[in-house]
């Protein structure tokens, strides 16, 4: 792929609109969001929204997968893709990707979606595995999926999700107001980018940068206590496919037992991932840790100091929330320790459904 190729496919799936964002000063983020589902579902024909328009109630809604989910070149999820998409009805949907991120988040989203050109160019050569089955991959920036459950209404409640390979976000809305938005998700491969047009990009580096100097940051002690030396937790990657999170008992340091600057970087680290949200779905679930209270969060890391790349993961866990991570597996290019998956849940239960 030449260095005008790829450019062109990362500005494809970019579409940045800052006006989007002005007006969220005056409007909700859930009325944004029905706003423009609307707009996006009246823009489809009736073989389009028979894919994209699913029942409120569907057992689809709380299956959710970052995964490629494809199988023989075919993919496996729901709803319609943005290449079955018009260039009007693609810049519709990519609002309503605007309305349920931050200016920043958006921009992370758009690059995850743009780097599945330079995926598909590092692994022409090559045969990638995919689950389940085998074959090559399709690596497409125009394979991510809208789906609509209920029909948006400022009165009722409905949801919606845009899904693909490294990105996951799921939200509910109740009369306008955004009441669920986990799980969230963000993979990315490469971590960062070592060669080509875009040497030097790092589409997520506050999940790695804040986390790394968290833990440095720890006196021996503290470190004892939030490192983590079981396999199991290093290696286990983040549960997809299922409707709440099974993370168990808090692991590691607890904030409680952090200095002030500490729990500072630790606060910090917690609003990097709210903060993919809109400023108000982000404040509402930053309260929710306030609330609880940030003493009872805790840290927890693991790094393999002996492998190459020195693969690591962490975990945040509040009475709340949890915030998965991991940078543990080669990226396309097979250089180490080089490719991210991060998730925000909902330790009470995603999609607005209480656990239990």
């Amino acid at each position: 792929m030449t260095p005008k190729r790829l450019l062109l496919s990362l500005a494809l799936c970019a579409g940045l609109g800052g006006t989007a964002y002005l007006a969220r000063e005056t409007r909700s983020s859930g009325e944004d969001m029905t706003s423009a589902a609307k707009k996006l579902l009246d823009s489809l024909k009736p073989e389009q929204k028979a894919r994209a328009a699913l029942a409120f109630d569907d057992k689809d809604r709380t299956r959710w997968f970052y995964t490629p989910h494809q199988q023989a070149g075919k993919p496996l999820r729901k709803g319609l893709r943005l290449g079955d998409m018009t260039r009007e009805q693609k810049e519709l949907a990519r609002a309503l990707v605007r309305a349920g991120t931050s200016a920043d988040g958006y921009r992370k989203a758009a690059t995850i979606m743009g780097l599945e050109s330079l995926l598909a160019d590092l692994e022409k050569d090559k045969r990638v595995e995919e689950r389940p089955g085998g074959g090559k991959i399709v690596r497409d920036p125009q394979w991510y999926f809208f789906t609509l459950f209920g029909t948006p209404s400022r009165s009722g409640r409905w949801g919606w999700r845009v899904e693909g390979h490294h990105l996951s976000l799921n939200f509910v809305v109740d009369r306008g107001k955004v009441i669920a938005s986990t799980p969230a998700f963000f993979g990315v491969n490469p971590a960062h980018v070592l060669g080509g047009p875009r040497k030097g990009l790092r589409t997520l580096p506050e999940a790695e940068d804040l986390a790394r100097g968290l833990f440095a940051s720890l006196d021996r002690e503290q470190q004892k206590v939030a490192l983590q030396d079981d396999k199991q937790f290093l290696e286990t990657d983040i549960e997809e496919g299922q409707a709440a999170p099974h993370v168990g008992a808090p692991r590691g340091l607890a904030a409680a037992r952090m200095t002030k600057k500490q729990r500072a970087m630790l606060q910090k680290l917690i609003e990097a991932y709210a903060r993919r949200l809109p400023a108000d779905v982000a404040g509402q679930e930053l309260e929710e840790v306030k609330k609880a209270g940030l003493d009872r969060v805790h840290f927890a890391f693991a790094q393999d100091q002996r492998k190459p790349g020195r693969p690591y993961t962490y975990r945040v866990q509040g009475p709340t929330f949890v915030i998965e991570f991991l940078n543990v597996r080669p990226d396309s290019a097979d250089n180490p320790a080089n490719h991210i998956h991060s998730a925000w849940r909902n330790i009470k239960g995603d999609f607005g459904i209480p656990a239990g």
